[in-house]
């Protein structure tokens, strides 16, 4: 195999007097293969990213050394255009790579700065929609997270670099467009691409990927037996919540209808949410499940129909207030739309119950040696688990969680999922979830409504849960 881009005793770290992220490490990508790496929130898998495509050190300074080629060439003194010629980069954070205002025109951007014809564009925007399941004429913003995960993605395919490298690329997909994607990158590969894919949904990669590796304490090793390494990192995480529900109704949906552009996202949508709720919302991206969740934060207003809330009684109809939004914890998919302070600790402290209630979040989520530095500077997971903790701080009546589980490694998610469960027991709270992650969806309900083209198509207990992502077939 030809090697795509190797690391050769590489040390980097962000600043002189912060430890190293990695130390003396190698590791290489090949053309013809799909290469998985995994590893712990924190313990640099996005530096290796940032490092093969250029980012560091062109945008991203800190203190490098050891040697880095990418097709065989030395990218030291290398501009970053010459660097992306050759490699494609998709980001966990879709929305930071999306400029366009319709689909057709973020994929032809990239295309365009590459001098590709007017007809080879036309021919590339049509091929990366229909693998990603995009229509071209769609307005960018009225995109799902997993829709704009789609899109980026298809940006990147379009523009036909040979090594292709995806940081969380499943993170906000649904399994269908999941496997669908995995099956385009094995036709890549299959046909000569270099493919790296940092992904902690290892289940949904490793039957695709040729190798395996997983980075540690400063360095890379590759994995010899995968599959004993995969079944380590794809279990069930056990429920040891209880069951909060009060029997009073937290929320009553009355036919409720939302529309933007004239395209109808929700469309009569009915049901009622008990206060202590542990509720999980399922279905394809796109289906109208973040919207639902704005609806009940009054981020959004029902186009028709109405939602009646018993959170606040002093609350007047379709009115909010500060007291609202702190009864009504939004955690949403995007992390940095939620860290504006200057620290990690001045984040949980801002709008927390008490200094108290902020050092116990600080001490529960990890953060005792992370508190004086500035959230921007945290990995994704840690942002996630960041953004969780200061929303968590108020002691919100209402959790509303939009994809919590980005960017977690297994036994963090276990931490997280344990954690949640917890101050759901101790407050009481309605906790209402998002997600497409298998291995803590269970954990995280007591009941779930399926919801189908905006409205809701089947609910059920624990059991519809394990159905719907097919752990009970796993189980038998």
């Amino acid at each position: 195999m030809k090697t795509a881009a190797e690391l050769k005793n590489v040390s980097f770290s962000y600043g002189e007097d912060t430890g190293k992220i990695l130390d003396n490490a190698d590791f290489r990508i090949n053309y013809g293969e799909i290469t998985l790496l995994s590893g712990d929130s924190g313990q640099g898998k996005s530096t290796v990213l940032s490092l093969i495509c250029g980012i560091i050190p062109n945008l991203t300074p800190g203190v490098l050394d050891g040697e880095i080629t990418v097709d065989s060439e030395s990218t030291k003194d290398k501009p970053l255009r010459e660097i992306c010629r050759k490699v494609g980069v998709v980001l966990q954070n879709a929305d930071s790579q999306i400029i366009q205002q319709t689909v057709e025109d973020e994929i032809a951007f990239g295309c365009e700065n590459f001098n590709f014809s007017p007809e080879s564009i036309k021919e590339l925007i049509k091929e990366s929609c229909e693998a990603m399941s995009l229509s071209p004429e769609r307005q960018t913003r009225t995109l799902s997270g997993g829709q704009k995960q789609r899109l980026i993605t298809a940006s990147t395919l379009a523009t036909r670099q040979k090594i292709l490298i995806l940081d969380e690329p499943l993170a906000n997909l649904d399994f269908s467009s999941s496997v669908q994607l995995m099956k385009t990158l094995k036709s890549l590969a299959e046909n000569g691409y270099a493919v790296l894919i940092i992904e902690h949904r290892t289940d949904l990669v490793a039957d695709y990927a040729d190798r395996i590796c997983e980075i540690s304490g400063g360095k890379v090793y590759e994995i010899e037996n995968t599959k004993e390494f995969s079944q380590s990192k794809t279990g069930i995480i056990p429920d040891t919540a209880e069951n909060m529900n009060s029997g009073e109704t937290a929320f009553s949906i009355k036919s409720v209808s939302f529309s933007i552009n004239k395209k109808e996202i929700i469309k009569d949508l009915s049901a009622d949410i008990s206060k202590g709720d542990r509720i999980l919302l399922m279905g394809e991206n796109g289906c109208g499940k973040t919207t639902l969740l704005r609806l009940l934060a009054r981020l959004y207003k029902p186009t028709d129909g109405e939602i009646i809330q018993s959170i606040l009684s002093s609350l007047k109809k379709g009115k909010t207030s500060k007291e609202w939004f702190r009864s009504v914890g939004v955690v949403y998919q995007n992390p940095d739309y939620q860290l504006f302070m200057p620290t990690v600790r001045t984040e949980i402290e801002y709008n927390a119950f008490s200094k108290e209630y902020a050092d116990k979040m600080i001490e529960l989520f990890g953060f005792s040696s992370l508190e004086s530095r500035h959230p921007q500077s945290l990995s994704e997971g840690q942002k996630r688990r960041l953004s969780i903790a200061a929303v968590l701080a108020s002691k919100p009546r209402v959790l509303l969680l939009d994809e919590p589980t980005v960017g977690q490694d297994y036994n963090g998610l276990k931490k997280m999922t344990d954690i949640l469960n917890a101050i759901h027991k101790d407050t009481g709270n309605t906790m209402i979830t998002v997600t497409h992650d298998k291995r803590c969806a269970p954990a995280l309900c007591d009941k779930a409504f399926l919801i189908e083209n905006g409205t809701i198509a089947k609910s059920g207990g624990k059991e519809f849960v394990e159905q719907y992502f097919g752990i009970t077939e796993e189980k038998q």
